[in-house]
């Protein structure tokens, strides 16, 4: 090959060696890594020829265009002298002018290799992150002579490619070099610039791929062709002649789109790693786009310093940004003027705020809005209708949707498959076939086309056809319950949630159509609720009831449907209020006019949990048995169990556990659902099979069997684990584990499972079972001796549940902080809690806990000390066993009864005390080990 002479690029100073263009420093004939500024730094040093070289004149070399702090050259300075080691003296600095090099740098010796051809320009900045792709790359180039790196604009291609070219220079002896093909307007210039960049002469015949490939012949050489997407065919002619006729050479090519040429492999390049939705703050800044962000950032503005709350925001923009890194390093650019939550509260606006681009940048990379416009300018008139319409897709697609949506109005669907099949090669569209083919538009990339679709006046038509297309898919989503594996169609469900979600903020925007609004809410709404997204569904429904047009609202079934809706979200959000019993009543006054037996049944259902979460037991009883007269009359044979089961918790919860306990396993003998049919979650908005386990749990326990309490409990979970569903997991852990772990005093698996409580009632948004887990969190401080902010946090959470709705657990818990109170000393406060629960119990007769209620009243009295304390305590112990015995609840006898023998041993009344405790623990046949049985055991083996 000829080439052009120049300088020599290879110099050489006691035992080490420079090569400027492989951009290789050896020390004793092997090679030292040295970072891209400290090679700069040397360079400049070298070329100084023994010269004094200032600060700012360094600086200036190293980082021209850019204002940087000193400590910035002091730190390139300082890498070099621990290169150099014994020679650190290399580098002399003069005090109050510069640095001096000092050594005497000449060329290689005679028989030395002479330099590679190599163009490679210096890189101005570290590349962040991209190790995993470098390596990737490496090897796939080594492997295969085309290598072709595809993605959209804005993803780092170049960046990636010249990196790997760079690293690959002692593997290609004859040299590597860049042919940058952006600026060129015409395929005919291809060539030309190929040659020009391996410094082959040009002949006056005109230069073509074959001659190129020719004069190559059999040098090892890497040559890397940049930015190629607008002139494919070109460029591919070059790469196959190439490849034909050069059986050393490589090439490595960037293109928004493949080359389709003969032995291409295709890389593409993915966006920086990103952290999670849920990643704990001390790991964002370990993801590389956040790393981007803020060496972006502290480049610009030196101070930049992220805590906690700012490494949120960042990680914001770059997931917005969908870890593209020249948008983040655009947004990193406006940190000071803006800061990092500026930025991120401003990019809906991203094409006006991302406009700070490297004045040394390709014109099309200094602006988002110029990187978007390059790609959408290449694409056919056919490409850009498709891209527009799609651009109504918040999130992933199928190609069933794509062509249901984007089809019509001159547009074949066969047109609209090849179409994106196009975009998808184009790095326009991305595709997910890792299961069902999946189709996404980045977020930019979707808000740029939004825009082309506004102007065109086109979007309310597509958008309607999107919000229609979504009204059926949940339709069909409904029918399909039963017929998949529960976390393939949870998943199916998740991936709609986003596209329904933006259609929905169409139909109800200024330009839509509430009517088409109303109609996917309704149809949505099973969605949120086997997804227990429960706020949003209330959300929602609020505003479709209050958006619907003079059509909808002469609609009583579709109102119906949305009262449905929105008393089960109000039930698990806001609990037993007002607006609640409000909805439920609507439900039911509508289904009786028009006959309906299944809202019925949904109308009386939510009436009886809003009574049983008010604690006014009585009427949920009478509603109980409503619903049961309802269910015998109903088409569905799994009606009537729930009616048993709704009528076995009414007794539990007024003490009557017996009877409950034949009601509850009258329903779980018969038949029932498997866990993964959602019908029944979609009628009542959780599994009641598994929460009628749990309830059946607490039965367990109060009648004395804690081992068969804690297997049922947890069996509970397990049915609500494999139902895979917010709600019903949460009722499993409130209704069931939780509290039979604290009956039984097992400290430890309640803690577990308490945590998990907390964990999912919050991830769903449901504060009514979120309140239970901050209680059981509570009392389980308690019980761990940090009485004093166990105590506080109890306090707080029941003080929110007084203000707002109560629920069947707000007398447990007031028991429990009474008890409390009193072991702290506080015993007027505790007497007064204690009395506050039984006059609530008293007044809805709900007596399941009175007993215990006794008990705890007795001991706090005893620590009075008052006059006739321990007789009044006497009284009270009596009253519980009494009542536990009615009850049924042996496990409150045995409480109550230790309570009575306590109080006869410290009055030295050995016999009785015995008399009262031993016939009651001889009842018990398991549970040795829990926390009574293992008390009660203790206070019998006591002498005196």
């Amino acid at each position: 090959m000829d080439r052009a002479t120049g300088p020599p690029a290879v110099v050489e100073f006691g035992r080490f060696r420079l090569d400027r263009h492989r951009r290789e420093f050896l020390a004793d004939g092997r090679p030292v890594e040295l970072g891209g500024r400290a090679f700069e730094t040397l360079l400049v040093l070298i070329e100084g020829r023994g010269a004094v070289l200032s600060k700012d004149a360094l600086m200036r070399r190293i980082w021209p265009d850019r204002v940087v702090e000193e400590n910035n050259l002091e730190t390139q300075i300082s890498t070099l002298r621990k290169v150099f080691g014994a020679d650190r003296g290399l580098i002399r600095t003069v005090a109050g002018r510069g640095y001096q090099f000092t050594g005497e740098p000449r060329p290689p010796l005679p028989g030395a290799p002479a330099a590679a051809l190599t163009r490679l320009p210096t890189p101005v900045s570290e590349l962040i992150g991209r190790e995993a792709e470098i390596r990737d790359v490496m090897g796939l180039v080594a492997k295969h002579r085309l290598v072709t790196l595809t993605g959209p604009g804005g993803i780092g291609k170049t960046r990636l490619g010249l990196e790997v070219a760079r690293r690959l220079l002692p593997a290609f002896a004859g040299g590597v070099c860049l042919a940058e093909l952006a600026p060129l307007a015409t395929p005919e210039l291809v060539p030309v610039t190929v040659a020009t960049a391996l410094e082959l002469p040009l002949p006056a015949q005109g230069v073509s791929p074959e001659r190129i490939g020719t004069a190559i012949g059999a040098n090892r050489v890497l040559l890397v062709l940049d930015n190629c997407e607008h002139l494919v065919d070109a460029t591919a002619r070059i790469a196959e002649a190439v490849l034909f006729a050069s059986p050393g050479a490589a090439l490595l090519t960037t293109s928004r789109e493949p080359l389709r040429a003969d032995g291409e492999y295709v890389y593409r390049v993915p966006p920086l790693a990103l952290p999670p939705e849920d990643a704990d703050m001390d790991d964002v800044l370990r993801h590389d786009a956040v790393r981007l962000f803020v060496t972006r950032a502290h480049a610009a503005e030196p101070g930049f310093a992220p805590d906690r709350s700012i490494a949120a925001a960042i990680a914001a923009i770059c997931r917005r940004l969908d870890g593209m890194p020249l948008a983040i390093e655009l947004a990193a650019a406006r940190v000071p003027s803006l800061g990092a939550v500026g930025i991120a509260a401003r990019l809906d606006d991203r094409f006006t705020l991302l406009t700070s681009g490297n004045r040394t940048a390709l014109p099309r990379q200094q602006t988002l809005r110029a990187t978007l416009d390059w790609s959408y300018e290449l694409l056919s008139q056919r490409e850009r209708l498709v891209l527009r319409r799609l651009a109504v897709f918040a999130a992933a697609f199928t190609l069933d949707a794509a062509t249901e949506v984007a089809s019509g109005l001159g547009l074949s669907a066969a047109e609209v498959v090849d179409t994106l099949a196009d975009l998808v090669a184009k790095s326009l569209v991305s595709a997910d076939v890792r299961g069902p083919t999946q189709y996404r538009l980045l977020e930019t990339m979707r808000a740029y086309v939004l825009e082309k679709l506004v102007e065109t006046g086109e979007f309310d038509r597509f958008a309607r056809r999107h919000a229609d297309y979504h009204t059926g898919i949940c339709a069909r989503l409904e029918s399909e319950w039963g017929t998949r594996p529960p976390p393939d169609w949870m998943a199916v469900c998740a991936r709609h949630i986003d596209n329904v979600r933006v259609a929905l903020d169409w139909a109800f925007s200024p330009s839509g159509d509430s009517e088409v609004g109303v109609a996917l809410t309704i149809a949505a709404a099973p969605l949120w609720t086997h997804l227990s997204l429960m706020d949003e569904c209330r959300g929602r429904v609020e505003q479709a009831l209050a958006r619907r047009g003079p059509a909808a609202a002469g609609d009583r079934r579709r109102e119906m449907q949305l009262l449905a809706a929105l008393g089960a979200a109000l039930m698990y959000t806001r609990g037993a209020v007002p607006e609640t019993r409000a909805a439920f009543a609507g439900v039911l006054e509508i289904a009786d006019r028009l006959d309906d037996t299944d809202y019925r049944m949904r109308a009386l259902w939510g009436l009886w949990v809003d009574r049983m979460n008010a604690s006014d037991v009585r009427q949920a009883r009478t509603l109980a048995e409503a619903f049961a007269r309802a269910a015998a009359t109903a088409a569905d044979p799994l009606a009537p169990p729930v009616g048993d089961r709704m009528i076995g918790f009414a007794l539990h919860f007024l003490g009557e556990q017996a009877p409950a306990r034949r009601h509850i396993e009258r329903m779980l003998a018969g038949p029932r659902p498997s866990v993964h049919d959602r019908r029944i979650v979609r009628r009542f908005q959780f599994d009641p099979w598994v929460t009628a386990r749990s309830g059946l749990a607490t039965v367990l326990w109060l009648q004395g069997y804690p081992e068969q309490a804690v297997a049922t409990a947890r069996r509970a979970v397990d049915e609500a684990l494999a139902a895979n569903h917010g709600v019903t997991l949460c009722n499993a852990f409130a209704q069931g584990i939780c509290s039979v772990s604290l009956f039984t005093g097992d400290l430890a698996a309640a803690e577990h499972f308490v945590t998990i409580l907390l964990e999912q009632a919050e991830r769903h948004g449901l504060a009514f079972w979120h309140a239970d887990g901050r209680c059981f969190k509570a009392v389980l401080m308690i019980r761990r001796g940090d009485t004093l902010a166990g105590l506080q946090q109890l306090q707080a959470t029941l003080a929110e549940l007084a203000g707002s709705s109560l629920h069947t657990r707000y007398d447990m818990f007031l028991g429990e902080m009474a008890e409390a109170l009193g072991g702290a000393g506080r015993v007027a406060e505790g007497l007064d809690a204690i009395d506050k629960a039984l006059d609530r119990a008293k007044q809805n007769d709900g007596l399941r806990y009175v007993a215990e209620l006794l008990r705890i009243k007795g001991e706090i009295l005893l620590r009075a000390n008052a006059v006739n304390a321990a007789t009044a305590a006497e009284d009270l112990f009596r009253q519980a066993i009494d009542l536990g015995r009615r009850q049924d609840a042996l496990s409150w006898e045995l409480r109550s009864a230790t309570s009575l023998a306590r109080l006869y041993h410290r009055q030295g009344r050995a016999p009785q005390a015995s008399r009262a405790l031993a016939p009651i623990y001889r009842r018990f046949t398991e549970g040795f080990d829990t926390a009574d049985l293992v008390t009660a055991r203790a206070v019998l083996r006591r002498r005196g």
